[in-house]
């Protein structure tokens, strides 16, 4: 089944919709004070919760196509493209997705284009259950991206494009629902509206957790904001000087943060916690697309943070999801449930 959603299923009154879902789980939420699904993990020190995550970055159309080989930059030739999809994507509305399908209640904060790409992929998370109402739409193109997927092993290329309209202003952020979140999640996109957000959010209790790649200008204070700071492989190296990824992570300067992770592909995962250090090879499984694994990763870690589970759990469940997400094409479209996620865990690995 196709990951995007008919436009049969949306109507025009989708906006209305949104407001009366999000006041519902608001004060759901306020009077009840328990956790999703009736886990029973504590809320923390956010005096009022109306969201259990809300992310802050981009989203994205990916235009994938796959083919029997990614072609070599040394040779000019023609290919035969396989199969050609459009596909909801973008790292943050990716970790969102995943964690709306492990039970808990996302928010998202960010910007789409006015075009039909932009129009489809709203109604698309809307009907995921992502809550959109703190989004806005720009009179621009929507964010999109070209997937090259080699069909032999799942391996990508990436190549995207964002108009600098859909940049995010921080003196904009909605600071109620960055303050009333058990975890905040932000990426490299806008680096000041992220950091803006993440210190909010920090300041009000809550985890702050983050999906950076390569370094931007403002880096470094981005990470003194973070609680819970994920980066990907080679980027704490790249940061620090320091060539071993754990050494890496412990030099980084992230006053707020005891639990430190990198994501490292093929070989998992490496979580620093205070004094200890947790690594966590993947299970294995038959890979078709690695698009969006690390998105997925960190979702599914964000759940396990949540539930209140001990660190080197926490890496092991999120490796898994990761994992699973390869077996399927796309980002969102390869989301993994709760339960395919615990039933690998369950058996050998």
């Amino acid at each position: 089944m196709s990951p995007w959603q008919p436009a049969s299923r949306c109507t025009n009154g989708l906006a209305r919709l949104r407001v009366e879902t999000a006041s519902k789980l608001r004060l759901a939420s306020a009077v009840s004070n328990c956790p999703p699904s009736g886990r029973a993990a504590a809320w923390g020190p956010v005096s009022e919760v109306w969201w259990d995550v809300v992310g802050v970055g981009e989203n994205s159309v990916d235009h994938v196509l796959r083919l029997p080989q990614l072609p070599s930059l040394a040779d000019a030739t023609k290919m035969e493209v396989r199969s050609s999809t459009h596909e909801p994507g973008g790292q943050v509305v990716t970790t969102l997705c995943t964690c709306i399908a492990m039970g808990l209640r996302a928010s998202y904060i960010g910007a789409f284009g006015s075009d039909d790409d932009g129009e489809r992929l709203r109604r698309t998370l809307a009907a995921r259950g992502l809550d959109l109402g703190d989004s806005v739409v720009r009179p621009v193109p929507n964010r999109s991206a070209v997937i090259l997927v080699d069909e032999r092993n799942g391996d990508r290329v990436v190549m995207g494009h964002r108009d600098a309209g859909l940049a995010l202003d921080p003196e904009k952020l909605p600071r109620s629902a960055l303050m009333h979140a058990r975890a905040v999640h932000v990426d490299g996109a806008d680096e000041a509206a992220s950091i803006a957000a993440a210190r909010l959010a920090r300041e009000a209790g809550a985890h702050v957790t983050c999906d950076l790649e390569s370094i931007g200008a403002r880096t470094g204070t981005l990470l003194r904001e973070l609680t819970v700071p994920i980066l990907a492989q080679g980027l704490p190296e790249a940061i620090t000087g320091e060539r071993d990824p754990e050494q890496a992570l412990r030099r980084l300067e992230a006053p707020h943060a005891r639990l430190r992770c990198v994501t490292m592909g093929a070989q998992g995962a490496l979580l620093v916690d205070g004094d200890r250090v947790h690594r966590a090879a993947p299970p294995r499984v038959d890979v078709v697309d690695t698009t969006g694994a690390g998105d997925v990763f960190r979702g599914a870690f964000i759940v396990a943070l949540l539930r209140g589970d001990a660190p080197e759990a926490i890496l092991r469940f999120a490796n898994a999801a990761a994992a699973l997400s390869c077996t399927k094409a796309g980002a969102v479209g390869g989301i993994p449930t709760l339960e395919l996620v615990e039933k690998l865990l369950a058996g050998p690995v």
